[in-house]
This record gives C-alpha cells, structure tokens and sequence, in this order.
C-alpha cells in the first residue's frame, strides 16, 4: 500500500501566510475574540456608514456598560439568540438574533438572568420590556457569531452609530475593529488556510505504526490533528473516523458520553483493518467549548437533554462544521472515505464538503448506567443509529 502524499512543504511560508491572512481578516477576528473575551469593546464595520459597537454579556459590569453608553451616546440593546429566547418563553422569532430593548433595565444582574440559563429568572421582570427579530446580515448578529466564536455565551450588548471614517473612530478610541463580512466567513476562511506544520511518528498502544499531522490556520489559531494508522492508499476509499476532541471523556475517562469509546475504539478498529485515519478537530462539546459544556452538564442534571441543554444556553444543537475536516483530507489526497459514524448528518454535510462518503462504517459501544441519557437523545433526537 502506498503513503498518502504529504504537502511538499510542512511549514507555511511567508507569501502563503499574506495571502491568506488578507480576505478576510483572520486575524482582527482573532484579536476581536480576544476582547471581547477580556471584556473589551469591539467595533463592527457594517460598511453602510453604521458602526456596531459590542461587548459581550458574559462578565458586563456596570462600568463597561457605562463605557458603551459614552462611546456612543446613545442606549445600548441586549442581544440574545431566538434559541434562547424560546427557551425563556418570550415569544417566536423567524430570524436567530433577538433584540431586548431594556433602556434603563440593562443591569449586569437583569443581563445574567436572561443570558445565562443557571441563573434566577423570573419572566415578570421582563414583561415591559419589547422583544425584536434581528436582520440576519446585521452588525448585531455578527456580534452574536463573535460571541459564539469566542466561546463564551451566546449574547451581545451592542449598540449602532454613524461613523464617517471607521479606521479613524477606532484609532481614536482604541478599539479593536472588524467587519461582519470578516466574522460571518471567519470558520470557513479558517479552514480554507489550514496547512500541515508538523508532523511525527507516535506510536499508539493499540497501533504502533501511526503518524500524527498537525494543521493550523493561517491566523495562528486552534489546530486540528490528522492521525493517521499505517499506511492509507489514497486511490482506494480510506476507513476514517472525524472525532470532535472531548477533554471529559477523552482525557479524564468521564461516563457521561461515549466520546472516549469511540475514540479508543476508532483507533483500534483502523489498526485492526490495516489502515485509515482519525481526524481530531478541537470542537469541544459540538463546538461550544468547555466552559459552556460543563454548563450543559449542569442543566442536564436538571432533566434537559443534551440538545436542550446547548439551546438553553442560547446555542443551536450543535455548533459544528466540517470544513476542516474536508480541507484535511483534501491535503492528505485523500477523495473517498468509508466514514465510522452513528449520525447520518455527518455523512450527509461532509458530501456538501465534496468529500465522497462511499459507505458508512457503524461504530458503537456497549451503554452505562450515567451515559445511556445521552446516547437515549442523541438516537431519539439527532437521529444517530445506535
């Protein structure tokens, strides 16, 4: 059997790293993401003369509410998902961003009972308070997908103003400025720029012939690992597994999930057939990061499942995407895959990636007592075949 072929060069040069950091703008999403998780304001070119100013829900405290309000002189909205909103009973919304036009209730502790589901919430002090559907295309939805990229919850407190030289309003204030258009194609144009950077043999207790690929974005962000168990021939369909990291039950062995079984699995059952590869995409808890999963775990102690826990929190049901998947194997040359999967979406979404899933491959493992809850939705709710 043949190796898959490599990239001629494991490492990205200097021309390859400036043109896929110009359209668009990894980096100032980047450095965006970073604000706003530190508490920082964050400006929105909405390219119509309209300047977004955002600060995440998560950890407001007056006095960067305040700020706001003297960036722009005017009264910042809060701005939760239509997920969260159903949630919390406040109504139906066609689009997926909501406006709270709160005035003088936009207190961090009004803030904290709407945005953050463990919270005391009580709906008679919202009942005055008007509830909106948000353009999708809006700086105040981009301001939603920063959050959400940021890994915090889902929620933004923004406010627009007109602004006739955006370069220069941030200048002047010293705010860290993005476009919507740069936010809304951040996760793709990431993983459009991912390249190989590093590469070694790791010899695995259950397959000892396996070497593990490092890739990267061009923005210098979080990197996705291809592990690949002996030696693949790319010109026939390749037995592969795409596994989102899981540090509770990948790490640490947690009951919760059956994630550290299929990865153990997967890797044993590709040695076993001679061949394939495991792509490792950091996407923790179907792409809400820790912090947000172990919320999901604390509702889920409450009686919600693991769906309505993440749209409790103001997430879709699941938050992943594929395309770095795709873009591995294409560097890996790899065109047909036979997939070991129980849900049917992955298979159906990576077709949209232009990756040829010839067959799917089940891969299951024996229930327990703390995991069968969660294996119960995701066959009852996400339709996995287990």
């Amino acid at each position: 059997m043949s190796v898959i072929p490599m990239p001629h060069r494991l490492s990205i040069t200097l021309s390859e790293t400036k043109s896929a950091t110009t359209a668009p703008s990894l980096l100032a999403v980047d450095r965006a993401l970073s604000d706003l998780r530190r508490a920082q304001i964050v400006a929105i070119d909405n390219a119509n003369g309209l300047v977004t100013l955002v600060l995440a829900a998560e950890g407001a405290t007056k006095s960067t509410i305040q700020r706001l309000k003297d960036l722009s002189k005017g009264q910042p909205d809060l701005i939760i998902t239509a997920a969260r909103a159903h949630t919390l009973g406040l109504g139906s919304f066609k689009n997926k961003a909501v406006r709270a036009k709160m005035g003088k209730a936009l207190r961090p502790d009004l803030i904290e009972s709407l945005v953050n589901p463990l919270a005391e919430f009580s709906k008679n002090d919202f009942f005055d308070i008007p509830f909106e559907d948000i353009d999708l295309k809006s700086g105040e939805s981009a301001a939603i997908g920063l959050t959400k990229l940021s890994r915090l919850l889902p929620a933004a407190i923004t406010v627009n103003l007109p602004v006739d030289n955006f370069k220069s309003f941030i200048s002047a204030e010293n705010l860290m400025g993005v476009t919507n258009h740069d936010i809304f194609g951040y996760e793709e144009a990431a993983a459009r720029s991912l390249r190989a950077v590093s590469d070694a043999q790791v010899p695995l207790a259950d397959a000892p012939q396996t070497k593990m690929v490092a890739f990267r974005p061009a923005d210098g962000g979080i990197e996705h690992i291809a592990i690949i168990i002996g030696e693949p021939n790319p010109n026939e369909p390749v037995l592969i597994r795409i596994h989102s990291e899981c540090f509770t039950g990948d790490l640490v062995g947690s009951l919760r999930c059956d994630c550290g079984d299929q990865l153990r699995g997967a890797i044993k059952a590709i040695a076993d057939h001679g061949s394939g590869i495991l792509l490792y995409l950091a996407q923790e808890g179907r792409g809400i990061g820790l912090i947000n999963k172990l919320r999901a775990y604390k509702l889920q102690d409450t009686g919600l499942d693991t769906f309505d826990a993440n749209e409790q929190l103001g997430f879709d049901a699941d938050e992943r995407v594929y395309i770095p998947a795709a873009q591995m194997l294409d560097h890996l040359g790899v065109k047909q895959v036979r997939l070991m999967t129980n849900n049917p979406e992955k298979v159906k979404v990576l077709g949209t990636c232009h990756v040829d899933v010839v067959e799917r491959v089940e891969h299951a493992f024996e229930t327990n007592k703390h995991n069968e809850p969660y294996l119960f939705a995701k066959a009852t709710k996400g339709g996995h075949y287990l």
